[in-house]
């Protein structure tokens, strides 16, 4: 391709940043069909006559770039100019149709009617069918279990119940609490209960970098899971989604903020998010923007702790069902990794299956994992939710506000870390 004027390359700066221009853009064909450069004059001479499709002088010099002979004919107003004769349409179609893509794309229909719901809205996001996780799945956690019954399951179960006594399917739950310690199995679980889809939201599928495109994002999010009712919206890392704004110096993140809280309060009705429910989790909820905890918002809270000793023993079964054991005590294991979380066990699991490994590599006999790797492996273990119960400590002491973090100092004063 030979190398752009000065003024070419100027008039084609001017036209990218003005696509819809006609006459500016019909300028530059002329100047590239002046230059015998007439393959390039047909591309803008198209581009022209899909923002004009009547324009006089666009038809010119579309034929005078394709080399044919006559003059431009006056063109009726709303009409549709008549076919030259000796000009071949159909030709210059085809050779013009792969430089200018068609501006709108038809959606499919199917034969009822109905638009298609394949491949435009199903690809954007990935939505989960109903799983066959259930919270009986959920080793322990008798509390737990317990709230999310009352404060979520049990109005959606027994519907004529909630409708004597008035209950608002509004709202959602946010499950916060330590790193590990089963927030988004807890999530899957009930949305298994409920038989609803699953769409797993995280700050990279929402953030982007252009100014509207992340209020855009999770509006079509929110969309997809009104389309696909009954649907859990699961907004992981919800303190990076819905920061305060106050603290946020960024103006699209703020923005995003309100988004979601629009998307929250259903637009215009509460109707507009039925069956949608919305779940989040963080490890941070002091740093979640107040607004978002309002009632009609994700106004019920849910501590998620280190597992109980029902728990935990239910976690260490799971990761050693298909190892190679022998005469290993879950309950004594279960009480001494007391205070671990549900990360932190897996990893006991996986450092005692090493230590078998390694001692089998160096003897050239395979031996079995027994209690002795499972109870050195633990001792070598650090509680990963010690940080977080000290930064917890601060906010349970003097950032209280009206009760909000009740159930995590019940907790530490019963650990005694209050």
């Amino acid at each position: 391709m030979p190398d752009d004027s000065p003024l070419i390359q100027s008039l084609r700066t001017a036209v990218a940043a003005a696509p819809a221009d006609v006459p500016l853009r019909l300028h530059l064909a002329e100047l590239l069909l002046n230059e015998g450069r007439s393959e390039a004059a047909v591309a803008e001479a198209a581009a022209a006559l899909q923002h004009a499709p009547g324009d006089v002088r666009a038809r010119e010099l579309m034929m005078r770039a394709m080399e044919v002979p006559g003059r431009a004919m006056e063109v009726p107003a709303r009409q549709q100019p008549p076919r030259r004769p000796g000009f071949d349409w159909k030709a210059a179609e085809e050779q013009v149709g792969d430089v200018v893509p068609p501006r709108f794309v038809e959606s499919p229909v199917r034969a009822d009617g109905q638009d298609d719901p394949g491949e435009a809205e199903a690809e954007a996001w990935d939505v989960e069918a109903p799983g066959t996780v259930r919270l009986a799945d959920v080793g322990g956690m008798r509390e737990v279990k317990d709230r999310l019954e009352a404060a979520f399951l049990a109005p959606l179960r027994n519907p004529e119940l909630r409708k004597l006594y008035g209950k608002s399917l509004r709202g959602g739950l946010l499950l916060y609490g330590p790193p590990g310690c089963g927030k988004t199995f807890i999530a899957r679980a009930v949305a298994g209960e409920l038989g609803a889809s699953f769409l797993s939201v995280s700050v990279n599928d929402v953030l982007d970098m252009w100014i509207g495109n992340s209020e855009r994002n999770m509006h079509e999010i929110f969309q997809t899971a009104r389309r696909r009712a009954p649907c859990v919206v699961f907004l992981d890392e919800l303190d990076a989604l819905g920061a305060k704004r106050s603290r946020t110096a960024h103006s699209g993140m703020r923005n995003t903020v309100n988004q979601l809280l629009t998307e929250l309060d259903g637009i215009s009705s509460a109707e507009a998010n039925e069956g949608v429910f919305v779940l989040a989790a963080t490890n941070v909820p002091w740093d979640v923007d107040n607004a978002l905890r309002r009632p009609g918002r994700l106004d019920r809270t849910l501590l998620v702790l280190p597992p109980d000793g029902p728990a935990r023993e239910a976690i260490l079964r799971y990761h050693l069902r298909e190892r190679p054991i022998e005469n290993v005590d879950l309950g004594k294991l279960a009480k001494v990794t007391d205070g671990l979380s549900g990360a932190d066990l897996a990893h006991v699991c996986e450092a005692a299956a090493e230590r078998a490994l390694l001692d089998s590599a160096r003897s050239g006999t395979v031996r079995m994992i027994g209690m002795k790797d499972l109870l050195a492996a633990a001792k070598d273990v650090v509680p990963s939710a010690e940080p977080w119960f000290a930064s917890a400590r601060n906010v349970a002491m003097f950032a209280n506000e009206g009760g909000m973090y009740d159930d995590l100092v019940a907790y530490l004063k019963k650990r005694r870390k209050l």
